[in-house]
């Protein structure tokens, strides 16, 4: 079977929109995009060099966007981007011109991905990576179908904004597998899904 890995960008309070730029995204009238911009160093550049290797890709349609309006000119920063296969969840694009785009439009057909044999050979049957898409991330949140969070925790508030735990999202356990915090106080922190909530009484 394959993980579905989810790797976000979000700030104190939890907010996930346009972290790249002033015009990534500025829906509901949202006046921050770029906001991770101050906060690199060679620490963060490091991460994200590993977390970009080539692998499968799952996105929602306005991130795909985004992404295939500046990704197939620019893959010398993301070296195997346009190689690797990028699922789209969509109910209205059907076809692109970026090589490798599969659309999709139920979450049977996600399922049907994640159930694949995972393999080490190339992207095809790799664990899949998800990156921006938060309608899609509530959808897979909602129903369990993520298996890792890699998180970078930016160290300021946003106020207003699309957020990466809102509607949807169930009561779920995750264990800390790895965490760094970077010079610039960015907290860059694994979890892997770990079954149920538990509950208890403090100090019984």
């Amino acid at each position: 079977m394959r993980k579905i890995i989810v790797l976000s960008f979000i700030s104190l309070d939890g907010v996930m929109q346009a972290p790249g730029g002033p015009k990534e995204d500025i829906s509901g009238r949202f006046k921050y995009g770029g906001w991770t911009a101050p906060y690199g160093d060679e620490v963060i550049g490091r991460v994200m060099a590993k977390q970009m290797k080539p692998a499968d890709l799952l996105l929602g349609r306005k991130t795909f966007e985004i992404f295939a309006g500046f990704w197939p000119e620019h893959a010398d920063f993301w070296p195997g981007i346009n190689d690797v296969t990028k699922y789209v969840m969509s109910k209205t694009l059907k076809k692109s011109d970026w090589k490798n785009s599969v659309f999709i439009k139920s979450l049977a057909e996600i399922k049907k991905l994640k159930h694949m044999p995972a393999s080490k050979k190339g992207s095809k049957g790799s664990d899949i990576k998800v990156w921006g898409s938060g309608e899609l991330i509530q959808l897979l949140l909602k129903n369990d179908l993520v298996d890792e969070l890699c998180l970078k925790i930016y160290p300021l508030t946003l106020g207003k904004g699309k957020k990466l735990f809102d509607n949807g999202t169930i009561p779920a356990a995750f264990t800390l597998t790895k965490s760094i915090v970077t010079p610039s106080g960015v907290i860059i922190a694994n979890y892997k899904r770990a079954g149920k909530v538990k509950t208890g009484t403090i100090g019984a």
